[in-house]
C-alpha cells in the first residue's frame, strides 16, 4: 500500500471544489502545492474521496462482523458505523464485543431450536404466504442507489452528441459564441479553449488552445492555475477570460491575446462584458469589483464595498452593476459613484463560480440562478440546488411553479434557452436535462462522462454545449 500527502492532498482539494467551498479549495490548493503535484484530474472521477471513506468504512464493518472462522452474524453486519465511530478504538471494541455476544446467543438458540423442533414442518399455515421481498411481497426500492434509467424516448442519440476533448484537466466553464459556431471553454489546465463547431468547417471541430502565461524572469510562463471565467462581447469579436492567477485577459476569436487586465491582489472569480461592448466588469477574491476599458485595458474604477470575496457579478446597464459577496451582501454600483446605489443584506450566497443572489430555504445550499432572458410574459427564474433539484419560480407571484427532480446529484448550472421555452440543466450525475418550462417536462436527455459543471445554449436555440468534470466538453444537437 502506498499512499502519498500530494494524493491526500488532492482529493481533499478536489471535494472542496465539488463541495462549492471555492475559497478553502483555493487557499487549501496553494499550501499544498497543488498546482505542482504529478496528478491527473481528469483521471480522478467525482466525489473520489468520499468512495475511499465509503470502502474504508465498509471494511471496518466487515472487521466486526466476520468472527475468526468467517462466519456473520445474522448473515450482515450487526450495525451501521458513522465515520467517526470508525476512528474511535473504544466504540470499535464496543462493537466487536457486541456481535461476539450475539453470536454466541445465536448459537445457543439454534442448539436449543434443533432439539426441540426437529418433527415441526416448516411450511407456513393455511392462508399465510411468505412476504419476504422476494416472494409475493414489495421489493423495497431506492431511487438513488443505482443511476437513473435513461428513458429512450427523451435520451439524445449518441449520433447528435459531438465530445469535444483537448483539455488536460476539469472544464470548469463554457461560452457560445453570440454571433458564430465558436463554443469556448475554461479548465484547470490553465487554458481556455475555443471550438469551431461550424459544419462548413472541413478541419472537424478545430480548437484554438489559450494558454494563460505570467512573466517570470523576462519570460512567459504557464501560469498553472485554473480558468475560473469567460464572456464573449455582444458582436462575438473578442473573449475575456478570469483566472486563479489573479488577471483578466481579452482574447480575439482567433486565440491571440489582445491585452491582459491585472489590478486584481487575488483569483478572479467573475467577469462579464456590458451590452455596449467598451466595458469589463470582474469580481476578485480581494474583495473588489472593477470596471476595465475594454480598448485600453485600464481600469475604470475600483469599488471596494464588500469585506469578504466578491463571487459574482451582473450588469444592470452599460454604467450600472450588481455585485455578490460571501459577506452577505449585495451592492448595486455605478461607474463615478464612490459609494454603492443600493445594497441588500442578509442574503446568503453559497456559490460554485456563479453566485446564487437569493435564498429560499435557509438550509439547502442553492448552487446557480438564472433569469428568463426572452422577457415574454411572466417573470421566470430558475435555481439549481445542491439537493439535486431545480425550481422555477414565477416571480412576480412568488410562487414555485415547478420542481424537477429527475438529477440524482447537485446540479451545479442552469441555463434558459434563447426564446425561455426550454430550460438545461447540468448535475454532477453526469447527466444534461432539457425540460419543458410550461409544462416541467422531460425533453431531452443526455447521459456524458464526467459530472457535469456548466450548460449554456447557442444564439439559436438548438444547441447546447456542456463542461464536465473529467475534462470534456459535450455539443448536443437538439435539431430533428
Amino acid at each position: 500500500m502506498s499512499i502519498t500527502s500530494d494524493e491526500v492532498n488532492f482529493l481533499v482539494y478536489r471535494y472542496l471544489q465539488e463541495s462549492g467551498f471555492s475559497h478553502s479549495a483555493f487557499t487549501f490548493g496553494i499550501e499544498s502545492h497543488i498546482s505542482q503535484s504529478n496528478i491527473n484530474g481528469t483521471l480522478v472521477p467525482p466525489a473520489a474521496l468520499i468512495s475511499i471513506l465509503q470502502k474504508g468504512l465498509q471494511y471496518v464493518e466487515a472487521e466486526i462482523s466476520i468472527n475468526e472462522d468467517g462466519t456473520v452474524f445474522d448473515g450482515r453486519p450487526i450495525e451501521s458505523l458513522s465515520l467517526i465511530d470508525a476512528v474511535m478504538p473504544d466504540v470499535v471494541q464496543t462493537r466487536q464485543q457486541a456481535f461476539r455476544d450475539k453470536l454466541a446467543q445465536q448459537q445457543a438458540a439454534g442448539a436449543m431450536a434443533a432439539s426441540t423442533s426437529g418433527n415441526q414442518s416448516n411450511a407456513p399455515k393455511n392462508g399465510e404466504a411468505t412476504v419476504n421481498g422476494e416472494e409475493n411481497g414489495t421489493h423495497n426500492m431506492n431511487n438513488h442507489s443505482e443511476p437513473m434509467e435513461m428513458d429512450v424516448d427523451v435520451a439524445i442519440p449518441a449520433s447528435k452528441a459531438t465530445v469535444l476533448r483537448g483539455h488536460e484537466s476539469e472544464v470548469f466553464i463554457c461560452a457560445w459564441n453570440p454571433v458564430s459556431d465558436l463554443l469556448a471553454s475554461g479548465s484547470g489546465d490553465s487554458t481556455a479553449r475555443i471550438w469551431n463547431l461550424n459544419e462548413n468547417n472541413n478541419s472537424n471541430s478545430t480548437q484554438l488552445v489559450l494558454r494563460h502565461c505570467i512573466r517570470e524572469g523576462g519570460q512567459d510562463v504557464p501560469s498553472n492555475k485554473d480558468v475560473t471565467s469567460l464572456d464573449w462581447n455582444s458582436d462575438g469579436t473578442l473573449l475575456a477570460t478570469g483566472s486563479y492567477d489573479g488577471f483578466a485577459r481579452i482574447w480575439t476569436k482567433d486565440g491571440n491575446l489582445a491585452s491582459t487586465l491585472g489590478q486584481h491582489k487575488g483569483p478572479i472569480f467573475a467577469l462579464k462584458w456590458n451590452k455596449k461592448g467598451n466595458s469589463i466588469l470582474s469580481a476578485g477574491v480581494d474583495k473588489t469589483t472593477i470596471i476595465w476599458d475594454a480598448h485600453t485595458g485600464e481600469a475604470k474604477q475600483q469599488f471596494p464595498f464588500h469585506s469578504a470575496p466578491a463571487l459574482d457579478v451582473d450588469w444592470q446597464n452599460n454604467t450600472t452593476f450588481a455585485s455578490c459577496s460571501t459577506d452577505m451582501c449585495i451592492h448595486v454600483c455605478r461607474l463615478g459613484s464612490d459609494r454603492p446605489l443600493k445594497t441588500f443584506q442578509g442574503h446568503t450566497v453559497n456559490n460554485f463560480f456563479h453566485a446564487a443572489l437569493l435564498t429560499l430555504s435557509p438550509t439547502i445550499p442553492l448552487n446557480a440562478i438564472k433569469w428568463d432572458p426572452s422577457g415574454i410574459g411572466d417573470s421566470y427564474s430558475v435555481i439549481a440546488s445542491f439537493d439535486s433539484t431545480v425550481r422555477l419560480w414565477d416571480v412576480e407571484r412568488g410562487v414555485c411553479i415547478h420542481t424537477l427532480t429527475k438529477h440524482q446529484e447537485p446540479v451545479y448550472s442552469v441555463a434558459f434557452s434563447p426564446d425561455g421555452k426550454h430550460l438545461a440543466s447540468g448535475s454532477f450525475d453526469k447527466c444534461v436535462h432539457i425540460w419543458n418550462t410550461t409544462t416541467g417536462a422531460l425533453v431531452h436527455s443526455y447521459r456524458g462522462t464526467g459530472g457535469i459543471f456548466e450548460v449554456c445554449w447557442n444564439s439559436t436555440g438548438d444547441k447546447v454545449g456542456a463542461s464536465a468534470s473529467d475534462g470534456s466538453v459535450c455539443v448536443l444537437d437538439l435539431r430533428k
